[in-house]
């Protein structure tokens, strides 16, 4: 008698949703319009809501102090500080973060640890890649913000959700 409830039961739920709209994005085509990267205020203590994708490194403002690399929870270190050919006033080793996208995880802990201001992550998430080396991204490398790609179909995002035109 359980068996005949439970399957009663099951197709009464699969009718129930048999004519709700979709909530899959087909991807590529439709894409969603995140305009925000993830960041932190240090001043405040408090994260800034936003898309985590690829990071984004002010080289201006950056003043090799390694606490982004220290503050990595991974444990491959994604983010290696390495020496670059260019001087900034406020950076006298000329150290900045390296980061191994291969590796990362996107968690943010390195931007909650920068006091500076100088790494934030923006919307960009189409990082894939068919070779291993080009997911390490150098200093120079994150110092230029990612290009909008157009031509394809933005949704908007409000209180009813992303999922409808």
């Amino acid at each position: 008698m359980s068996l005949a409830i439970d399957l009663i039961s099951a197709i009464n739920q699969a009718i129930k949703n048999l004519f709700k709209r979709r909530i899959t994005l087909r991807y590529p085509e439709v894409n969603l319009d995140i305009e925000r990267g993830y960041s932190y205020d240090p001043k405040a203590q408090v994260g800034i809501a936003g898309y985590k994708g690829r990071h984004i490194l002010h080289l201006e403002k950056c003043t090799g102090c390694s606490l982004c690399a220290i503050a990595c929870q991974n444990i491959a270190n994604c983010i290696a500080m390495v020496k670059l050919d260019v001087s900034y006033p406020q950076n006298k080793k000329s150290i900045f973060p390296q980061i191994d996208y291969g590796n990362c995880v996107f968690c943010g802990f390195c931007v909650d640890a920068c006091p500076f201001y100088a790494l934030f992550m923006t919307n960009d998430h189409e990082l894939s890649s068919t070779d291993k080396k080009s997911l390490i991204m150098s200093p120079l490398q994150l110092s230029i913000p990612p290009v909008k790609k157009k031509g394809l179909v933005q949704l908007e995002i409000d209180d009813r959700g992303p999922y409808h035109k």
